[in-house]
């Protein structure tokens, strides 16, 4: 089964997300992805940030674990330190090569915490999570979210 990571990263009242429009479908998800063979769920949340943002964090704090099923896996979300930068789609990746086709979108942005509860995203029950978090604080040990029914 496949296995992916996430970043939760606030900055100045905005959460760090991907806007996708995938093929006339929009919605915004957590930035992050696959883990590779051979590597550290550490080591893919800092690749994958770096590749869809080119933004800098620290402290990544494991919060959430979301079985989503085939094909989404396994995601392993963690909240993070906003260091540095601005989100910008690394030219050299996956993400910006199927973006330059055109009907398959990619767009790291800040999307205001005050508009996130009206905003579509990926998966409802992590948006939930992360809502419930912002306003009562994120677990100490992490809390397995169960969407693999949902998003079949």
């Amino acid at each position: 089964m496949r296995k992916a990571v996430r970043a939760i990263i606030v900055k100045d009242n905005n959460l760090l997300v991907m806007h996708r429009n995938k093929f006339g479908h929009e919605y915004f998800t957590l930035i992050g992805g696959r883990i590779d063979l051979g590597e550290t769920a550490d080591q893919a949340l800092v690749r994958e940030v770096q590749e869809e943002t080119g933004m800098v964090f620290d402290n990544p704090r494991l919060v959430f674990v979301e079985e989503a099923g085939d094909p989404y896996g396994t995601q392993y979300i963690y909240l993070c330190d906003f260091v540095s930068g601005e989100p910008i789609l690394n030219p050299a990746s996956t993400e910006a090569t199927i973006h330059a086709m055109g009907q398959n979108l990619y767009e790291p942005t800040w999307l205001p915490i005050k508009d996130l509860p009206n905003s579509p995203f990926l998966s409802e029950d992590l948006k939930q999570s992360i809502i419930a978090g912002l306003q009562n604080g994120f677990p100490d040990q992490p809390q397995t979210i169960n969407t693999e029914a949902k998003l079949v």
